[in-house]
């Protein structure tokens, strides 16, 4: 008897269709549905008892907090079975690396949960589908994989939900950890893992899932990207529209124009959450200016933008304090 590993469908480039089997663009994303991708994958079934089960079919840019809320529900619910030893999810790559921070926050059992892509359609000549797929059920398998948080499997690699973003546009190595890399990989079908992932799941990740999942929606957090002559408005816009947190994508060290920090400042004053990223794509973002932390800004660390909004939202909803998130992120 085999691990039982049950896979998530979600859509995107994975299960996606072109006209021309020389086509890696311009195709339908999700078109494929999971029974006919997973037969695609020769020996898989040698590899453990694998179920599916089509969650979602779409193309992953379009993806909303419901669908994402959808997700963790489920895999809550997966995590929590006993007919259940892992969970892969196949994901479009656009909003992979979120939707699996996401599920990082509030995983709270040691079962693996693995998610992967492709960067090329499954009609596609040289499809790197199939191989994630097999890599990812390896993975989820593997007793070594246990207790280490969500993990992403691409193009023989394993990576920390946390660290992990997309580097390149179309390139099939896109995936990696800027910060502290690949934590292992998939060599000839042997699963390795080189060092561990320090495991930064949210305190009482259990109950933090159960209030997720009763949710709809999630608040509004805009990321605001900085530039040249930034002036603010933009911070005003989001402020007087409703926002309940801000990530402002600054320069560097999460550097701050003079005229959005005035903005930023005023907007704290108003109860709104900000937090300080970067648009760098390595690096952990710590204490700078003094006046960033008069005024109550809180430093991203190692998140980048897109995660760190992903954090600010399930902490609004969790009723967690400006000082709480401080002192996870530190």
């Amino acid at each position: 008897m085999g691990k039982r590993i049950h896979i998530l469908a979600m859509g995107g480039t994975i299960a996606g269709k072109a006209g021309d089997s020389t086509a890696t663009t311009g195709y339908q994303a999700g078109a494929v549905g999971v029974e006919d991708l997973l037969a695609a994958v020769p020996g898989l079934q040698e590899v453990a008892q694998v179920t599916g089960e089509q969650l979602a079919s779409i193309d992953s840019k379009d993806i909303t907090a419901a669908c994402q809320l959808q997700l963790v529900k489920r895999v809550r619910e997966l995590l929590l079975s006993a007919e259940v030893d892992g969970i892969v999810i196949t994901h479009g790559t656009d909003t992979l690396e979120e939707s699996a921070y996401l599920l990082d926050l509030v995983h709270f059992a040691d079962k693996p949960v693995v998610i992967t892509g492709a960067m090329r359609p499954a009609t596609a000549l040289s499809a790197d589908g199939p191989l994630n797929i097999l890599d990812a059920v390896r993975v989820a398998a593997a007793d070594s994989a246990r207790d280490r948080g969500v993990l992403v499997v691409l193009n023989n690699e394993i990576h920390s939900a946390r660290l992990v973003t997309k580097m390149s546009t179309t390139a099939v190595e896109t995936f990696q950890s800027p910060v502290g890399g690949a934590i292992g990989a998939i060599n000839d079908g042997v699963v390795v893992f080189y060092h561990g992932a320090e495991l930064h799941h949210l305190p009482n990740a259990l109950s933090v899932s159960e209030k997720l999942t009763s949710q709809k929606e999630l608040p509004y957090v805009p990321v605001l990207y900085g530039h040249s002559d930034d002036d603010g408005r933009l911070v005003k816009l989001v402020a007087e529209n409703g926002a309940k947190g801000i990530v402002y994508a600054g320069m560097g060290n999460g550097s701050i124009p003079e005229r959005v920090e005035a903005e930023l400042a005023a907007a704290v004053e108003q109860g709104i959450v900000v937090i300080r990223a970067s648009s760098s794509i390595s690096g952990m973002v710590t204490k700078a200016e003094a006046s960033y932390e008069e005024a109550g800004f809180i430093a991203s660390g190692l998140l980048n933008p897109r995660k760190a909004r992903l954090l600010l939202q399930v902490a609004l909803v969790c009723g967690k304090s400006a000082a709480d998130l401080r002192k996870f992120l530190a």
